[in-house]
């Protein structure tokens, strides 16, 4: 009769098992931690209407307009952000129409009769996409696309004149 099969019988006599070093995984952790801080102090954006102000240890260096930019890490740079342009349009009594994100869905739920102010430009846009030429362009021809185009153009200016009824 056979002896049974063993677990033994397969693992060799000098098994070691896989482990990570400590002081490597642990310098490791400690670098990936300090990439995420570096990315995180080294790029900004400054919204649009906006400029940032770059000051190197409290003293100003430098003014950057609206987007993504870089200074230098860890507090040795800060970016103090000024809304210039909101300021300016005040200033010179303008009504600035634009409105923060959420504000205008916040409106809409407070008044019952509100509706949403919409820009000239997406009024002309709409008015140009109820003519289907020039909504898909079929032409080949790119100077009979820009005919129509200036035709849309000209029956739009009409109506809104009143010359066509």
């Amino acid at each position: 009769m056979t002896d049974p099969i063993k677990l033994s019988d397969y693992i060799p006599d000098r098994y070691i098992p896989l482990r990570f070093p400590a002081g490597k995984v642990v310098a490791a952790f400690f670098g990936l931690i300090l990439l995420v801080a570096l990315i995180r102090t080294v790029a900004f954006t400054v919204p649009a209407e906006s400029e940032g102000v770059v000051l190197r240890f409290g003293r100003f260096i430098d003014t950057v307009p609206s987007g993504l930019h870089f200074k230098l890490p860890f507090g040795v740079d800060r970016v103090a952000i000024v809304p210039v342009k909101r300021q300016l349009k005040q200033e010179f009594g303008f009504t600035a129409h634009i409105r923060s994100r959420g504000e205008e869905a916040q409106a809409i739920k407070r008044e019952a009769g509100f509706k949403a102010r919409r820009w000239v430009v997406e009024r002309v846009h709409s008015w140009m996409n109820r003519f289907r030429r020039i909504l898909i362009r079929w032409d080949k021809n790119p100077d009979n696309y820009i005919a129509f185009l200036h035709f849309a153009c000209a029956l739009i200016a009409f109506r809104a004149a009143g010359l066509l009824g």
